[in-house]
């Protein structure tokens, strides 16, 4: 891997050169490390039209592989009539195909679960832009592709220009024919090979005559339509166009990489979206035009108050799946002015470019209206707007829209001939009152703003708008009870008592449908900010998973599933429904459990409105970072219909958020590990060199009295000798006793410490426990008292000598040559109570509450300075709370230390 490159710089005046240091980005070259690891290599053999030798060359390519020692296999070779081709399958091993039943037919697919289990280092799988076989994993065959990728295989494929899918408009121009399986351009830029297959047009032409393409029956209809000279012409052409782009745009990214503070691109393109059948063709313009530019890409959705129709909103949702698709980022905006929006936009994100959509709208004499390019290009006067012309038929599509937008519901018709009719009653007691036309007509315009507020549908309002000047000319204009007007200004009247009534309910009508969208936007931008207040105080890894499938819930009002991930491999999935009486049975099978494992593979989304297992009851996203899954989500949509471009854009913020809370939750687990880690490293250190010291000096003493002995014991007296070996002795006890505190410690610690809990005579453990205190007690004066000779605890005895030996022997320790140390025992209710009192010089108030912490001594000694490593009261702490009392110190009077502790006091049984 390079570290460092060297640019000259040559001056083309002075002939100097300079040299420069670029370092490339640790971060990328990591990234594109991994990804040269993990992910397999895809080459595509291009071609312009059927008949090229794509397959042919591939075919070639493989047993060139072959021979070098490569793995090869075919994954799918698509059927050829011609025997060059298919001479050259013999020699590759074959992977069986897949046969499925349709229509009583027998179809034969690409096996991808077979290919993964043999994976081989290079596998062929021929036409990448194959719409796959119903009740496959995946809908498209360049998404079984992208698996192999993922799964590490290489792959060689094979692809023409027409199935580009930017390039899809311009070839059904030049062609006539409109390609219906297509592939991203972005998996064709990404490919780390492209191959152009090339021969001349006359040659593919002369081949097709000779039936090496198509069967002789289909070859005039071929020569008549596709085949035609200048379509192969202009397709070759088109193709060598499109491999030259893809070279530029490596080389752009490769100098983006290398210079990247050097280089930056100021196009931004925009385009409208929307539900008409030609918005598809203004997206992939503009997909060409941002490739082009090597700019920015943004799709934007202006959501108006008028409801789309199931068609429409269809439509919408591949026209935003096709943006997606083709690289563009979706922003979602409310108004009514979609210019007005749109230039608002491009003043905020820095648009350079405007692509939208041209219909063939004829103008009117009278009350035309300004287009949206006219509005656009006076808002916005600086941007450039490039126009794509509609499709012929958009003109009659929106007539169609008109009349599916129009609903009867008997309940508005109840509700609008209701009021009118309150609204006449009023109007004929105004009438009777003597009350003027004008009062009247007030009523009547309030019902038509009554009527707009409780229907739904313009409809409504405008029908009402016009009955409302009906019903006063018959009732209350002379003559009555006709729809004659003798006074010559009643139909000026009639006139604007209907502009002012439709006016007003049009308007209202208008800002209820915008009160209910705002209601709705803000209901999921609330959403959105509370999941990220909760999500920060969520501490554990269940409980961000918890708050985020409630918050989903809340957003979509769709059940959830969740599956967490531990050492990638889902647990068991936890089912949130919407209505508590739900069982989820079908959302939690073994069906659905597979689709989630392979989210959790591919990192990617799969199940219900996608185009990986569609077939399953949910839709699957992962929750994840740039390169881990910390859980998978499964949403059960409503009858498997696609979310709107805002609630996905949402949800995947919504995510985004239980992302980041789970990496901050694994980083503060990671952490408090590290913290716990290094603990444990300062802890041992402090044991080491504490038993390092302890050890040392009595195993000096040892061998000192020992070698003394050896050496010399012929001509020391016996006196001497006595007093060697009780130094040898009393020295041995103290390391007896220190590697008893260490173990017990240990086996504390690790828990495997089992208690033999026996109820036992007071006086003598304790009379046990002094006959092994060391021989320093000699020079202290040490008194028991037992309250009662017949006084039982219930104690591990083993353990609880080791406490009082403990206690003692620090008593002895921290204390003056000649000091008293007393053992008082009494019963205090149910327990009995110990108590070692010495007149020593005390211990002060900061330390009493660290004397029982591990490896800490009094007075801020530590280990190395004197013997003892500050196991001992550490050790009578856990050996006391584990028999269910209490350890403590105080103050003795008029000076001196108490340590105490408690035990289950036993009644004794005299009659037992």
């Amino acid at each position: 891997m390079i570290e460092k490159i060297i640019v000259y710089n040559e001056d083309d005046e002075t002939g100097d050169i300079e040299m420069e240091e670029e370092r490339l980005n640790p971060d990328e070259l990591l990234e594109s490390i991994n990804e040269e690891k993990h992910r397999g290599k895809l080459k595509i053999f291009f071609g312009y039209a059927a008949g090229v030798g794509k397959t042919y060359a591939m075919l070639k390519a493989a047993h060139t592989a072959l021979k070098a020692g490569i793995d090869v296999v075919i994954g799918y070779i698509e059927p050829h009539t011609r025997p060059e081709t298919m001479a050259l399958v013999e020699g590759l091993e074959q992977i069986p195909t897949l046969e499925i039943a349709y229509k009583n037919m027998m179809l034969k697919d690409f096996d991808i679960d077979r290919a993964i289990t043999r994976h081989p280092q290079l596998i062929l799988v021929d036409e990448l832009a194959h719409t796959n076989s119903l009740g496959m994993r995946h809908k498209k065959r360049y998404q079984d592709i992208e698996e192999l990728l993922r799964a590490g295989i290489d792959v060689y494929t094979t692809v023409n220009v027409q199935h580009l899918e930017s390039l899809n408009d311009i070839v059904a121009s030049i062609t006539g024919v409109i390609v219906r399986e297509r592939i991203p351009d972005d998996l064709f830029d990404s490919a780390d090979q492209v191959e152009l297959v090339d021969i001349e047009p006359d040659e593919l032409i002369e081949r097709l005559n000779e039936g090496k393409i198509y069967s002789q029956k289909q070859v005039s209809k071929a020569l008549e339509n596709f085949f035609l000279k200048e379509n192969l012409v202009a397709l070759r052409e088109i193709a060598l166009r499109r491999s030259a782009d893809r070279v530029n745009r490596l080389v752009e990214k490769n100098k983006q990489r290398t210079h990247k503070a050097d280089y930056f691109t100021e196009e931004h393109i925009l385009i409208c979206l929307s539900s008409s059948p030609s918005n598809a063709k203004v997206i992939r313009a503009a997909s060409r035009m941002a490739r082009a530019f090597n700019g920015s890409f943004t799709a934007l959705y202006v959501e108006k108050s008028e409801t789309l129709s199931t068609e429409d909103n269809g439509r919408l949702l591949n026209n935003i799946k096709l943006a997606e698709q083709s690289g563009a980022r979706i922003v979602t905006m409310h108004g009514e002015d979609i210019a007005e929006q749109i230039s608002e936009f491009s003043k905020a994100a820095g648009v350079s470019k405007v692509v939208i959509g041209r219909s063939n709208n004829k103008r009117r004499y009278f009350f035309n209206k300004q287009s949206l390019v006219e509005k656009l290009t006076v808002l916005a006067p600086n941007l450039d707007v490039y126009i794509i012309p509609d499709y012929p038929n958009a003109v009659f599509h929106k007539r169609k829209n008109w009349k599916k937008a129009v609903h009867f519901s008997f309940i508005d018709l109840w509700k609008t001939m209701s009021i009118l009719a309150i609204a006449t009653l009023i109007g004929a007691w105004f009438y009777s009152l003597g009350f003027s036309d004008a009062n009247i007509i007030t009523v009547y315009i309030l019902s038509t703003v009554v009527i707009a507020m409780v229907t739904k549908g313009r409809i409504y309002s405008v029908t009402s708008s016009l009955l409302s000047v009906l019903i006063f000319n018959y009732f209350f204009t002379y003559p009555h009870f006709t729809l004659l007007a003798y006074d010559k200004g009643y139909p000026v009247t009639f006139l604007v008592m209907f502009i002012a009534s439709f006016l007003i309910s049009t308007l209202t009508t208008r800002v209820k449908e915008q009160a209910r969208q705002s209601a709705r936007q803000a209901h999921r931008t609330s959403v959105l900010l509370e999941t990220s207040q909760k999500l920060q105080r969520m501490m554990t890894y269940d409980e961000i998973l918890k708050q985020t499938a409630f918050q989903v819930i809340k957003l979509l009002n769709c059940p959830v599933v969740v599956y967490a991930c531990e050492n990638e491999t889902l647990k068991t999935p936890i089912f949130y429904p919407v209505d508590p009486s739900t069982t989820g049975e079908d959302y939690i099978a073994a069906d659905e459990q597979a689709v989630a494992q392979w989210v959790l593979k591919n990192n990617k989304h799969a199940g219900a409105s996608t185009n990986t297992l569609p077939g399953a009851k949910c839709l699957y996203l992962a929750v994840r970072s740039q390169n881990q899954v910390f859980a998978v989500l499964g949403i059960a949509i409503k009858n498997k219909e696609q979310i709107s471009s805002l609630e996905k854009n949402l949800l995947v913020a919504l995510l985004g958020e239980c992302a980041l809370a789970l990496e901050k939750e694994a980083a503060t687990r990671t952490k408090n590990e590290i913290e716990m880690q290094a603990k444990q490293e300062q802890l041992r250190a402090n044991l080491l060199r504490s038993i390092s010291h302890d050890l040392r000096s009595p195993l000096t003493s040892i061998s000192g009295n020992a070698g003394i002995l050896l050496n010399n014991g012929t001509i020391l007296d016996e006196v001497k000798k006595q007093s060697l070996y009780s130094d040898i002795y009393e020295d041995s006890i103290w390391l007896i006793n220190l590697v008893e505190n260490l173990l017990a410690v240990t086996r504390i610690d690790n828990g495997t410490m089992a208690l033999h809990m026996e109820p036992e005579l007071v006086e003598e453990v304790c009379v046990d426990a002094l006959s092994h205190i060391s021989r320093k007690s000699r020079e202290h004066e040490i008194s028991l008292h037992v309250e009662n000779e017949w006084l039982m605890a219930k104690m591990d005895t083993r353990l609880i000598v080791q406490v009082l030996i403990n206690i003692v022997d620090n008593a002895i320790k921290y204390t003056q040559i000649g000091s008293k140390i007393d053992i008082n025992v009494r019963k205090e209710k149910t327990m009995v109570l110990f108590e070692v009192a010495d007149n020593g010089k005390g211990i002060p108030d900061e330390d009493k509450s660290k004397l029982f912490e591990m490896f800490y001594t009094a007075n801020s000694i530590s280990g190395d300075s004197r013997r003892g490593l500050g196991l001992g009261l550490a050790l009578c702490q856990s050996i006391i709370q584990a028999h269910g009392g209490e350890i403590g110190v105080r103050d003795n009077q008029p000076q001196g230390t108490v340590f105490y502790f408690t035990l289950p006091a036993q009644e004794v049984n005299l009659y037992g």
